[in-house]
């Protein structure tokens, strides 16, 4: 319930508890700096310049503070005091939890006048004879120092701690790049926070530090990946409310009491070229993936102002319908952050902010900064507004013109078979799964793939050379296309956002172009507009290249048993192969046939080789990572021309032939 799961996601859970308290001081303005590291035997460390867990005897317990705040749940050191305005706990467990989910944890503490500790195994209080979990232990309550005086001026918490392995799976463990990731994210969020990541468990230790002090303008800017339409702008404001919260008494019983909150929100956005959306959401510096009311009253607060701005400038027309939300996030890129006391989160995993009062709070910073953004511009800004308010009013158009699309590319009726483009040559099966769509280069490579199908199953479209680079185009453009728009009409499915996997028309999507560099320029082409407008067929494995051969040997003396015509796929191959056949004294019919393209088969040889399910060779178009395949797709198909000529200068030679097809 309180870290997710045990494996690799509730370990890291359990360490961001830790970091998240050294955060919690920064956020205070009493820490700077942060180190996290990794250690060889499993464990983890957790060292910052805060002002030390409270170490004096806590009145209610009879216990030091060290110990209340690693063995009793809900009396963590933030709460009811008003040590901070705001934290990432919740409820005062995290501390308490991950203690009780290890096999040894330290806690040192160094605050006037010495430096003081403790140590705690499974939970429970004592002492360790030696180093790591195994040390033998005596159970013991209070403190125990160490070392000499605390030196003056200075102030910290150093907690370490070996996670349970009784408790987590196997295979769990600290992911270094995980950890850097998020070190990196929490520099932007507090601003003049260092955190050093060192991890000691390889060969060679590695180290990274991270420290912004531009804050979520900087993250905005970093988190872009497209050309700017706007300046990175921030909306802040904050405002108080007031909450029913459970707190300890003076007989430590949990209470329900009326307290009041102030809700500091901070928003940095700004929109680019692109169509894509990267919103980042935080609860103080929590990051919240899936949302929550912070976020609802973000959007919600974006569609409206953009609703009024548009009908004010007579951007829309009086006739056309509002924007929806997509329209204004499309190539957004906007960090939203809310700093509060006690936030409440769904969950001790803080995936989603459930505060409700945060909802409306955010709704009314927002509109109200962004209203006086888009209706009196910054000097010199008009320009940016005009042009932010046209794509979004361009976004809406686009979308309900491709719902219009949409709704025409359903499979059709038989008596309504005419609407699907006349050059299709359909199959008969209605079985969406068993059926296949060869996309195919050329009217001439259809003539003879008409022959070499099987009509049962296999349909076929011709797409005339080179299509549309949807990587540079709008989806207006696509749409306008003949080539872009069949595929899409034909697929059946719709694209983008409206796209419906379980729509689709056929089960297998195959690219059928010749073996050479404009067979390859195609099947990239048509890899772009299907990454891009219809990703789920190649998520599903759906979409294939079909691999036609390049040569054809035809031997004059076969043996008993032996094909008399053997086909190879590469020069390489095809040298290989003559050297086996001369090696077995088997002659061949000079010259050798190399296919030029697909026409040059007769329908026997195209439906041995690259159509008949029971011989042919297919390569299957994947996606492992989705983030690198769209970078790698900008990059080879995109407008920016520099980096593209910088990979193919570069990585040019590092290529074989292999690796420039499917």
């Amino acid at each position: 319930m309180y870290i997710g799961s045990t494996d690799t996601r509730g370990l890291m859970h359990c360490l961001w508890e830790i970091i998240d308290n050294g955060v919690d001081e920064a956020l205070a303005g009493v820490a700077t700096r942060i180190e996290v590291t990794l250690h060889r035997d499993g464990s983890a460390e957790v060292h910052d310049d805060g002002r030390g867990i409270p170490v004096d005897t806590e009145p209610r317990t009879g216990l030091p503070g060290v110990e209340v705040i690693f063995t009793k749940l809900h009396a963590g050191g933030k709460f009811g005091g008003g040590s901070y305005n705001a934290s990432g706990g919740l409820h005062g467990v995290g501390a308490s939890v991950v203690n009780a989910l290890s096999t040894r944890l330290d806690v040192d503490v160094e605050r006037s006048p010495a430096v003081r500790g403790m140590s705690f195994r499974r939970g429970a209080p004592g002492v360790f004879d030696g180093e790591g979990p195994s040390a033998p232990f005596v159970p013991e309550s209070g403190l125990t120092r160490k070392g000499a005086r605390a030196r003056k001026g200075v102030t910290g918490t150093r907690i370490r701690f070996w996670p349970d392995r009784q408790v987590f799976t196997a295979d769990a463990t600290f992911k270094y790049d995980e950890l850097v990731t998020r070190a990196r994210q929490t520099s932007f969020i507090v601003p003049g926070l260092e955190l050093v990541i060192s991890d000691l468990r390889g060969d060679e230790p590695r180290t990274e530090s991270f420290r912004h002090d531009g804050g979520i303008s900087e993250f905005c800017e970093f988190l872009a990946a497209d050309e700017p339409v706007t300046e990175v702008l921030r909306l802040q404001g904050h405002e108080k409310f007031t909450e029913t919260v459970p707190l300890l008494d003076e007989a430590g019983q949990m209470t329900s009491t009326e307290v009041e909150r102030d809700l500091e929100v901070d928003v940095a956005l700004r929109w680019g070229t692109g169509y894509e959306t990267e919103l980042r959401s935080f609860v103080n510096v929590i990051a919240t993936p899936k949302g929550g009311t912070h976020v609802g009253g973000f959007e919600s607060a974006l569609t409206k102002t953009f609703n009024e701005a548009l009908r004010t400038s007579k951007t829309l027309k009086t006739a056309e319908a509002d924007v929806v939300k997509d329209d204004v996030l499309e190539g957004l890129t906007a960090v939203v952050t809310v700093r509060l006391a006690e936030p409440q989160f769904e969950g001790q995993t803080k995936e989603v902010l459930g505060t409700p009062d945060a909802r409306r709070i955010v709704r009314g910073v927002v509109a109200t900064e962004l209203k006086s953004y888009l209706t009196s511009p910054p000097r010199g800004e008009k320009a940016q507004v005009k042009t932010v308010l046209e794509k979004v009013a361009n976004a809406s158009r686009t979308r309900i013109a491709a719902r219009t699309h949409r709704e025409t590319q359903r499979r059709k009726s038989a008596l309504e078979s005419s609407a699907m483009p006349s050059k299709l040559a359909d199959c008969r099966s209605s079985d969406n799964d068993r059926s296949e769509l060869f996309i195919v280069e050329g009217d001439s490579a259809l003539g003879t793939a008409k022959l070499a199908r099987d009509s049962e199953f296999q349909a076929l479209l011709p797409i005339r050379g080179k299509i549309l680079n949807v990587q540079k185009a709008t989806i207006a453009d696509v749409l306008k296309n003949v080539e872009c728009a069949s595929i899409i009409q034909v697929v059946g499915a719709g694209s983008g956002r409206t796209f419906e996997l379980e729509a689709r028309r056929y089960g297998r999507i195959i690219f059928m172009a010749d073996a050479d560099s404009d067979g390859a320029h195609i099947r990239c082409l048509l890899a772009t507009l299907f990454f891009t407008y219809m990703p789920d067929l190649i998520r599903d494995g759906r979409v294939y290249t079909a691999v036609p051969p390049l040569h054809r040997i035809e031997l004059t003396n076969p043996r008993k048993g032996m094909d008399k015509v053997v086909y190879t796929y590469s020069d390489g191959e095809l040298q290989r192969k003559l050297a086996e056949l001369q090696k077995k004294n088997l002659r061949w019919k000079d010259p050798v046939q190399r296919y030029k393209g697909l026409g040059e088969m007769d329908a026997d040889q195209l439906a041995e080789t690259t159509m008949d399910p029971r011989q042919r060779t297919l390569r299957r178009i994947t996606i492992d990572d989705a983030e690198a395949a769209k970078d790698v797709f900008s990059l080879l198909m995109g407008s920016d021309v520099a980096p593209r000529k910088q990979f193919i200068v570069g990585a040019g030679g590092q290529l074989t032939e292999d690796d420039l097809d499917f």
